[in-house]
């Protein structure tokens, strides 16, 4: 329920009730719950402690384009619409590429690190391929889901630092092919010496990025705009 408050004008000597509602959100919060009316052009001393509360929760809203992106009607089919193309079919798509991606590097880094060492490495090069795909599956995927529920990744400091290890991890991932596989000059035992430190940080890099988007559905501040 909207209530009006009364607003002080420095330059004149009458009071005026001008409502103005602001938005805000805090932890535990519901969306419906919060919503509330501030004063437009208050005097700061005039504010109570409850009302200086509220002044700084509003300040802390998430930017307003991650509204613009969640009202538009494709964010919106993609998070509500009951088509079996909407939002879980692309999240099964992007566990498809999470295994082509991951997968194949596992193998790739598990060979390295000794283990089936009768299979030969060179042949290995051909992964290469299936992983750029499960890749390119990923990131396209990972895209229209963000452009879901935008303010739910956008606002939580662990979706970066998921960005973050898969940048590093995709990164290792080319140094293992130009400094192992694609140097024709390596006999197996110089590709494994040379392969195993990239190895293990591949391996580390991705187990961290696959448990921090785990933890995005259990860490987020907001699910979707609060208002």
């Amino acid at each position: 329920m909207e209530t009006s408050r009364d607003f002080f004008d420095p330059n004149s000597r009458t009071t005026e009730r001008r409502p103005n509602r602001r938005c805000y959100a805090s932890e535990g919060s519901s969306a419906s719950a919060a919503c509330t009316t501030l004063p437009c052009k208050a005097d700061p001393r005039s504010l109570n402690t409850k009302n200086r509360s509220i002044v700084f929760a509003a300040m802390a809203l998430p930017p307003v384009f991650l509204r613009s992106i969640e009202a538009s009607s494709f964010s919106t089919w993609l998070r509500e619409s009951d088509s079996p193309f909407a939002f879980y079919f692309i999240l099964l798509f992007h566990t498809f590429g999470l295994a082509l991606l991951v997968g194949g590097n596992a193998v790739m880094d598990l060979r390295l690190l000794g283990v089936e060492r009768s299979i030969p490495l060179a042949p290995l090069k051909r992964i290469f391929p299936i992983m750029w795909a499960g890749f390119a599956i990923n990131a396209a995927s990972g895209l229209l889901l963000l452009i879901a529920y935008p303010t739910k990744a956008l606002t939580n400091p662990l979706f970066y630092t998921k960005l973050l290890l898969i940048a590093f991890a995709v990164w290792v991932m080319t140094k293992l092919k130009s400094r192992v596989f694609d140097d024709s000059s390596l006999d197996e035992a110089a590709m494994v010496a040379r392969g195993r430190p990239l190895a293990k940080w591949s391996l580390v890099l991705w187990i961290a990025a696959i448990t921090a988007g785990r933890l995005l559905a259990y860490t987020y501040k907001y699910i979707t705009y609060p208002c």
